[in-house]
């Protein structure tokens, strides 16, 4: 009975030792996404150095042979030492260009401003033109439009008056004064009222006129 219990003990130990190896086989499971994302790192790429170029699309240029990486408009070529690319010094583009193209390396002016522009209104280079009465204008070869401002002199009268298309204002009947509150006219001496004859100032037409009284006819009558 002894050697039975004996025996017994020893099929404990050994029956774990054969079964332990059998039971834990990693390829009976799937790795998880941490061990499957490692072992995509370790993916191995076709070397191009020196045997060619790769643009930015993923497609291989042999030496020699030219062609436009990415967006460029500059074109490159292949070499051993990758690509060598132009890079020219472009010409500076008009500031008054109004249509630029970028067919090429370096963008390219195709249409200049060759007008002015003044009030909504587009003008001609050195085309002169009067937008009111009293200014006149020009357009510049710079696309700048200058203009002068009429000065007028003053206006010998005290009741000047606008024409239409008239930059200045105009004395109809002459020059003039005032004479208390009548308007008579310059050069002349004017009898205003019973008692009084007035005269403007020579040259003098903002004061007022010059009056003498004289023997008043009212008085004479009686």
């Amino acid at each position: 009975m002894a050697l039975r219990i004996h025996e017994a003990w020893i099929l404990l130990f050994v029956i774990p030792a054969l079964v332990a190896p059998a039971a834990i086989n990693h390829e009976d499971y799937p790795a998880d996404e941490g061990d499957q994302a490692s072992s995509n790192d370790n993916l191995i790429f076709d070397d191009y150095r020196g045997k060619g170029c790769v643009d930015d699309s993923g497609f291989v240029y042999k030496l020699g042979e030219r062609f436009f990486p990415g967006h460029s408009n500059c074109p490159c070529v292949c070499t051993e030492d990758g690509p060598v690319c132009d890079q020219p010094e472009c010409p500076k583009i008009h500031p008054k260009c109004t249509k630029v193209e970028h067919n090429g390396c370096c963008p390219e002016c195709k249409e200049v401003k060759n007008f002015c522009e003044y009030h909504g209104k587009n003008y001609k280079i050195l085309e002169e033109f009067k937008p009111s009465p009293c200014e006149w204008c020009r357009c510049e070869p710079s696309n700048e439009v200058h203009c002068v401002v009429a000065d007028c002199a003053v206006p010998e009268c005290v009741n000047p008056v606008y024409e239409p298309e008239q930059c200045c204002p105009v004395c109809k009947n002459g020059p003039n004064c005032f004479a208390g509150t009548t308007i008579i006219p310059a050069g002349i001496e004017v009898k205003v009222d019973d008692c009084n004859i007035c005269h403007c100032h020579n040259g003098d037409w903002w004061k007022p006129a010059q009056c003498s009284k004289r023997e008043c006819q009212g008085k004479q009558a009686l």
